[in-house]
């Protein structure tokens, strides 16, 4: 029998990119509209190599997980390729003083290079079945600048998308929410008012109102708007299980938790304690594909939905492969920029019209993630360059 591929080298590649028409808020931490503004970013682009000549990748490296990939990249060189739970086990021990999110991207790697040596694209590898996936428009962050600045424009943006298709419409309020907490609460009864009955609203204030009583404040108007969840609302970072616990009995709307929490095991915590309804994972977080499917089938024993984090090739194969969940994120959009994804894909769409009439997405086809990377974009925009074995 021939022998798996064997790791020979690590990759990383650093590069930068502009975002057009984006600002920060007044804490600079959430990126929202402004007209003519421009942010730069970096990303980075991991690449496994074998000695059987396929090459797993993964883009959108970032700063602390790259500082993770370089503490195990000389574990790696050597191990068969094949061999993921036994490099999850072993990576996720190794990295257990940090925040294990150098587990994902290594994972999703591995992954790839398993779809390409089969050939046969990520969600056949994992029993995937699911065509197509139902989409919902996740919002920048309202603004103080004309984008997103009332309860009125947060409307005329759901409806919008309604026409588009989308089925489903998630809203991130303003970064000063907990000092106008009734905006938040007139924007979730308003939207509610505008699409009528037959479009899931959902809202995630990404952990920015100030206490317990704002928090359950617009957790009531939630429940007089039927949102189809409430996520993060406030500054414990989401990660307090009594908190939501008490939350939940005290409101209807079902409550989506653990994002800010990595790996398996702090999920079944979170569940056990009866912090959330709907379970939050993620592939670039929470140990790639290897960790979000023990999640996934973790979420289905409890007989709870889980909801990936973000959007991505990634997840799209990953949900084909999920009975036990309801929404694609697509996002961060807004009606006023483009695109607020970083450049790398090619024939890939994650932006506002990345949906079909209906709404929805689908999974890549071809071998592996399925989704070639543009290498020429990348070169051109090179920052950094790292490399661990031959």
């Amino acid at each position: 029998m021939k022998a798996g591929p064997k790791i020979t080298k690590i990759e990383v590649t650093g590069y930068s990119y502009t975002i057009e028409n984006v600002g920060r808020d007044y804490n600079t931490f959430n990126m929202v509209y402004e007209k003519g503004g421009k942010r730069t970013a970096t990303s980075g682009v991991l690449q496994i190599h074998t000695d059987q000549g396929i090459t797993g990748e993964y883009m959108g490296l970032r700063g602390p997980t790259m500082a993770q990939v370089a503490i195990v990249a000389e574990y790696l060189i050597g191990k068969n390729a094949l061999e993921r739970e036994k490099i999850y086990q072993d990576v996720k021990r190794g990295l257990r003083h940090f925040d294990m999110t150098g587990v994902g991207p290594i994972d999703i790697c591995l992954w790839d290079i398993a779809g390409k040596m089969f050939d046969q694209p990520l969600y056949r590898m994992l029993g995937g079945w699911r065509k197509p996936l139902p989409a919902y428009a996740s919002t920048l962050h309202g603004d103080e600048n004309g984008g997103l600045s009332t309860p009125e424009q947060f409307g005329d943006f759901a409806v919008q998308c309604q026409e588009m298709g989308y089925q489903a419409f998630k809203i991130h309020g303003w970064g000063l929410g907990g000092q106008r907490i009734e905006r938040e609460e007139q924007n979730v009864l308003l939207v509610r008012k505008r699409v009528g009955d037959r479009m899931a609203l959902m809202i995630d204030p990404a952990c920015e109102y100030e206490n317990f009583a704002q928090t359950l404040r617009v957790g009531l108007a939630c429940d007089e708007a039927k949102f189809f969840w409430y996520e993060d609302p406030y500054k414990d970072g989401g990660v307090s299980e009594f908190a939501y616990k008490k939350l939940r009995q005290m409101i209807k709307t079902p409550i989506l938790q653990t994002e800010h929490i990595r790996l398996l095991e702090q999920h079944v915590n979170f569940i056990v304690a009866e912090g959330t309804d709907y379970v939050r994972a993620g592939a670039h977080e929470d140990g790639g594909i290897t960790g979000t499917m023990k999640i996934a089938a973790a979420s289905e024993g409890f007989g709870l939905d889980v909801e990936l984090h973000g959007p991505g090739p990634v997840h799209r194969h990953i949900m084909s492969a999920i009975r036990n969940t309801n929404w694609y994120e697509l996002g961060l959009v807004h009606p006023l920029v483009r695109t607020t994804r970083a450049p790398g894909y090619l024939n890939y769409n994650d932006d506002l019209d990345g949906i079909d009439k209906q709404g929805n997405v689908f999974a890549p086809e071809g071998p592996g993630i399925g989704v070639e990377l543009d290498w020429s974009y990348i070169k051109q925009h090179q920052t950094d360059h790292q490399s661990w074995g031959g």
